[in-house]
């Protein structure tokens, strides 16, 4: 993904999700923009931003605190979070911010 996410005006909130990917790969890019979509589908979400090289950042932005609970819950994404734990990732950090105050420049 490249493009910065649109968000509302504040607050909202981020999450924050920092990574380091083992070797194996088998699975995780069709799992990552499956993900995406599914997020994307939940009610709440209010888009993401992503970035990999050697250390890896997900920021996904989320209307309120449950709805980031009820993403946290399903069922399809406790499937890859397992998988992560498993086999993608070596370590990683997930962190929740209360977003305050935003603004940016357009070229």
């Amino acid at each position: 993904m490249s493009l910065i996410a649109k968000t509302p005006e504040p607050p909202y909130y981020a999450v924050i999700f920092s990574s380091h990917k083992t070797e194996d790969s088998e699975g995780y890019a069709e799992t990552a923009v499956r993900m995406v979509k599914l997020a994307s589908e939940q009610p709440g979400f209010l888009g993401v931003e992503s970035v990999r090289e050697d250390l890896g950042i997900t920021v996904s932005y989320w209307a309120d605190l449950e709805s980031i609970r009820q993403w946290k819950q399903n069922a399809e994404h406790r499937l890859a979070q397992k998988s992560g734990m498993k086999k993608w990732y070596s370590s990683y950090k997930t962190r929740i911010a209360l977003v305050e105050r935003d603004y940016e420049s357009r070229a």
